[in-house]
């Protein structure tokens, strides 16, 4: 079975920044899924259950009220290993092209005074909460987004090298 594409990229020297993840065609179209990495894995703790909660709420009702971009999402979501989120979007774009956008959204989290949809009628888990860590969490990713804008190792994911034998077989870490 062929490893996901996900699962090419070095996790040992992945950075926060905004990544493609894989563009794959749909009808006539294309969508795009985007890793927005918010830590380093597996060197920096996860982002915390409750403060991720929060983000996917605050940032996902963001995007999908930005006049430019909402119709244009078509997913926001967090990673499994709680090291950042996927964003999916109709066409192709490079990350350098919805930098702004993702810097607005997480600029956006310092003004929420409350976590939109979180009754027990609107969220599977409303409980789960964390709005003062979602706004450090999200004022620390924008501001290293702002501080590192200009270098192009936010937006290139690193790719694992793996050792091909003679017959074409791929060795893979356990």
């Amino acid at each position: 079975m062929d490893l996901i594409p996900s699962f090419s990229v070095d996790h040992t020297r992945i950075i926060p920044g905004i990544f493609t993840s894989r563009t794959d065609t749909v009808g006539n179209g294309a969508v795009t899924t985007y890793d927005v990495r918010l830590t380093r894995p597996n060197r920096e703790p996860a982002v915390d259950v409750g403060a991720m909660h929060s983000l996917e709420h605050l940032v996902a009702t963001f995007l999908r009220n930005d006049p430019v971009w909402k119709d244009e999402i078509v997913y926001w979501g967090p990673m499994g290993c709680l090291t950042g989120f996927y964003l999916i979007l109709k066409g192709r774009r490079a990350p350098e092209e919805i930098f702004d956008l993702l810097l607005r959204a997480f600029r956006s989290v310092a003004d929420a005074q409350e976590v939109p949809g979180t009754s027990p009628e609107n969220c599977g888990h409303y409980l789960m909460h964390n709005l003062g860590m979602a706004k450090w969490y999200a004022a620390r990713f924008a501001d290293y987004l702002a501080e590192h804008a200009s270098d192009p190792a936010i937006f290139a994911y690193p790719k694992t090298e793996r050792l091909v034998t003679g017959e074409g077989r791929r060795f893979y870490d356990s």
